[in-house]
């Protein structure tokens, strides 16, 4: 019997499968570029095995890589890519804890990580939970008042209705099964919060943490809405 399909997935799936790359490209979800040496670490194999598996992801579009000297940096082909490991991460099981290390990474990850370039966890949906409460988004559109809050914020709303990908969808985030602001907005909006320096990135791969000054910027941008759960970094 012919077999048909619209888009052959199989390859794609097959390189994502391998626990070490799957354990490369989830560390890379985090939206920044990491040396090779560092995913290494992450997917506990030696150098020269990550180099192979890195090899194999770049020949299939996952990664691209860019080269500093003699070092090289790798990070995810495209927001399409976190697309499909976000999902994926929704339908899988999480792996157990077995130590404190792994408890307090699990619960760090929960409260706050980009989702390869917009804010998820706890604080990415409560993020959603007040733009939509104070009146800001319609769906998926921006309403005057959310004009207004955002670009006093910072926030190029303009620029980001330019940009090719769809401009303000929900994302379900695979913690919390509610959602958070993906798209061009959502990239946008976890930029300025991080050049701003209200959320600034910790020592775990995808964390962040909020900042005294984000607790207090948040606060008066949001009036009586909690955004995180946790105590600021100082």
């Amino acid at each position: 019997m012919d077999r048909h399909t619209d888009a052959d997935i199989a390859p794609v799936a097959a390189l994502i499968a391998d626990p070490a790359r799957a354990a490369i490209l989830t560390a890379l979800l985090g939206g920044r570029a990491l040396a090779a040496g560092e995913l290494a670490r992450v997917a506990g194999v030696s150098p020269a095995t990550a180099s192979s598996h890195l090899a194999r992801l770049l020949d299939g579009g996952l990664v691209e890589v860019t080269r500093q000297g003699r070092h090289r940096y790798y990070r995810l082909a495209g927001h399409e890519i976190a697309e499909v490991l976000e999902v994926l991460a929704r339908i899988s099981a999480r792996p157990p804890v077995r130590s404190l290390r792994q408890s307090r990474q699990a619960r760090l990850l929960q409260e706050a990580r980009t989702c390869y370039d917009h804010l998820a966890g706890r604080a990415g949906v409560a993020l959603l939970d007040a733009l939509r409460g104070h009146g800001c988004l319609d769906g998926e559109r921006v309403t005057p008042q959310g004009e207004r809050l955002l670009a006093g914020l910072g926030v190029d709303v303009a620029r980001a209705r330019r940009t090719r990908r769809r401009f303000a969808p929900e994302c379900l985030d695979w913690t919390e099964r509610r959602p958070h602001l993906g798209g061009a907005l959502g990239a946008a909006v976890t930029a300025v919060l991080l050049e701003r320096g209200w959320y600034r990135r910790g020592s775990l791969p995808r964390a962040v943490e909020l900042t005294g000054e984000g607790r207090e910027g948040l606060a008066a941008l949001f009036p009586g809405k909690e955004l995180t759960s946790h105590s600021p970094v100082t």
